[in-house]
């Protein structure tokens, strides 16, 4: 009688002594010449030999274990930088952000504002006793700045921090009834304050929530009522409220600040359905209606056509479905998006009626989770639009995959977007095409992309947002899940190649829990690892060139999700550190204060750690007259087809092989049938 056994990757040899192997009977031979012991019985002689492959394995992980260290040693060792400065903070630090020379911290117990230059506290604010969990911060000028912060409870708080006190403007998605009420996923703040967009989930539904921000007007209020800040500030300190009297209500009154104004709900896209045109005239007809090209929606496909489809797939491969353990689900819709803001440029063409400033948003991008597309939506709609209707997109990019993640450039030229198929896109924006194209050959899924600064910048200032700049070569540094990294090169004009910088780390406690871009340095990007690392990479040379650590007496706080912000204005790192103690004594430590570290980036030498080439004569094109603009536009135009001539026997020979490809499984499929 046949015995079949599960193959097991401990390889459990067969029970019985006829299917001995030779080579097992010669090392038992050599383990023991004399035959002083008797060969072990069934089944203990399996159980020894599962015993022994185990410690083998073992030994194994061990030396290679060992190999690593000693390789590891005979590394450079890179620079270990310690903090500039320190301060604490009176609760548990949950976030942190920076806007101009102040240092917004959120906390257990609410909000606190320290300077930049000092690390001296400004003023608090804990009227409510709420645990902050997010902030965003933007600098307005004239000592004025927005907030947006998110509490334990999915509220989004909108404050303005004038002269060292926080106004309370408004609860963005504040409803009197609690079974109503809708909790924050994420919350974004346009560069220069301009905007809002609030990602808001309610109990079966998401949504999208964008709002004009007043600023102008909170200036000139501001400067109207020069002390309500300070006497706010000063209420804010008051241990408790009265119970007549709503701690919101009373800072809204003292405020007295213009109210936000929603312009767009944008809302998840609705699942495909069969088509109910009769023919491809009336599916034009309703594009004249306005429905947008590109989703999906306007085609002449039934839904008796998708269910016979559906049930041909089903018993064709039958066998495979049941053994994958497939079932039949209904589409989803999603509950996620991820959006950034988009400066004004050729993909985003507005009517001559609009104003548009170089360096404010136009528009918006968003991706929903499992979603092709990415929808692009003009801010500067006509008001007489309602805000709560469902706005169709004004451009869609459909994509061959779903997007998993997508990145925006500081200066808000490129957009990236990664698929989950590995497949990466560089578009340059303000000239409407794609500047680079590349996939991971491997299967890795991608987990976050961030675009670097070149090494050939113009000046060692950061790029500001609106400036027109032409990048010689694109870097875009690729996070996967495995914590493995790829670089990015795409050049204009030429072949753009892709890098592995660091392979999967074989040491669990390696695993990347957060990567950053350090724009004040080219090709720089901070790397922070589960064993609470802060390693300062050199992507040009895949080299750790310098490591932030926090003293002995204190470790980086959740290493696994750090927190820190990286300002690239004042050129620092600020991140949370607690004091190492004891289980009881690390949680009463953390229930009372924690500790910041600010990171001077101007005192320690890393300019020589990342040469800069030689600066490159470009000029924002925003400054330049038509003709160059055109010139400048026409040559790149020129170069970029030289390089698509290079690349195109390249596609050819590759489309003729998947053509070779397809027609030989033809044929063999074919023939099976003849027989």
């Amino acid at each position: 009688m046949a015995v079949y056994i599960r193959k097991d990757p401990l390889e459990i040899p067969p029970p019985s002594e006829k299917d001995w192997l030779k080579e097992d009977e010669e090392d038992f031979f050599l383990q023991d010449p004399d035959r002083k012991r008797d060969a072990l019985p069934q089944p203990f002689r399996m159980v020894n030999k599962l015993v022994m492959l185990v410690f083998e394995n073992a030994m194994e992980i061990i030396e290679r274990r060992e190999m690593f260290r000693e390789v590891q040693k005979l590394k450079v060792q890179p620079t270990k930088c310690f903090p500039t400065a320190e301060f604490q903070v009176t609760g548990r630090a949950n976030c942190l952000a920076v806007s101009g020379k102040y240092i917004f911290v959120g906390l257990s117990v609410g909000l606190a504002a320290f300077k930049v230059s000092d690390c001296k506290e400004v003023c608090a604010w804990d009227a409510v006793k709420m645990e902050i969990c997010a902030i965003h911060a933007s600098d307005l000028g004239n000592e004025s700045h927005v907030l947006l912060a998110v509490d334990e409870m999915g509220l989004v708080w909108l404050f303005c921090f004038h002269k060292g006190g926080f106004l309370l403007v408004k609860i963005l998605n504040e409803m009197e009834d609690i079974s109503k009420r809708s909790t924050c996923e994420e919350v974004v703040l346009s560069p220069g304050g301009d905007y809002a967009g609030v990602l808001l989930q309610g109990n079966t539904k998401a949504w999208l929530e964008i709002y004009r921000l007043p600023k102008d007007s909170w200036l000139k209020e501001t400067e109207k009522n020069p002390g309500a800040a300070a006497v706010l500030a000063c209420r804010e300190r008051r241990p408790t409220w009265t119970s007549t009297e709503s701690p919101v209500s009373a800072n809204q009154a003292d405020a007295k600040l213009s109210l936000p104004v929603l312009l767009l709900k944008v809302k998840p896209p609705k699942p495909v359905t069969g088509s109910s045109f009769i023919s491809p005239l009336d599916a034009l007809k309703k594009v004249d209606d306005e429905s947008m090209l590109g989703l999906g929606y306007n085609h002449l496909i039934k839904d008796s056509q998708w269910e016979q489809q559906e049930a041909i797939f089903r018993s064709t491969y039958r066998e495979y479905l049941e053994a994958e353990g497939v079932r039949e689900s209904k589409e989803e819709i999603p509950r996620h998006a991820t959006f950034h803001f988009l400066l004004p440029s050729r993909i985003l063409q507005v009517g001559p009626e609009m104003k548009v400033q170089p360096d404010v948003p136009a528009g918006i991008g968003v991706h929903w989770d499992g979603s092709h597309n990415l929808c692009l939506y003009l801010l500067n709609r006509p008001l007489k639009e309602k805000s709560d209707s469902d706005p169709k997109p004004d451009v869609v990019w459909p994509c061959a995959a779903p997007i998993a993640c997508s990145a925006v450039s500081s200066c808000s030229r490129y957009l990236a977007l990664a698929c989950e198929d590995a497949t990466i896109t560089i578009w340059d924006k303000h000239l409407g095409y794609p500047l680079s194209v590349t996939a991971i050959v491997e299967e890795r899924l991608i987990r976050s992309i961030h675009f670097l600064r070149s090494s050939a910048a113009v000046s060692d200032e950061t790029p500001c947002p609106g400036t027109d700049s032409v990048c010689p070569i694109v870097q875009l540094l690729v996070l996967c899940t495995d914590s493995s990294f790829y670089l990015v090169k795409a050049p204009r004009g030429g072949k753009s190649s892709i890098t592995l910088l660091a392979d999967r780390p074989e040491d669990p406690n390696l695993a990347v829990s957060a990567v950053v871009p350090v724009l004040a340095f080219p090709s720089a990007a901070l790397v922070f690892s589960w064993d609470g690392t802060v390693s300062l990479m050199n992507a040009a040379t895949s080299q750790i060139v310098y490591c932030f650590g926090t003293p002995p007496s204190h470790a980086v706080a959740s290493s696994w999700q750090p927190v820190f912000i990286v300002d690239g204005v004042n050129q620092c790192l600020l991140l949370r550190g607690d004091r190492q103690q004891n289980t009881d004594a690390l949680a009463q430590s953390r229930a009372s204060h924690s500790t910041i570290f600010l990171f001077d980036f101007n005192s320690y030498p890393l300019k020589e750690a990342f040469p800069k080439e030689p600066d490159l004569p470009l000029k924002s094109l925003q400054n330049l007259p038509w003709i160059e603009r055109c010139n400048i536009f026409l040559h790149d135009r020129q170069q970029s087809r030289l390089g698509l001539r290079e690349q195109l026997p390249e596609y050819w020979s590759r489309l003729q092989a998947q053509a070779a490809a397809m027609d030989k499984e033809r044929q063999k499929v074919k023939g099976q049938k003849k027989l």
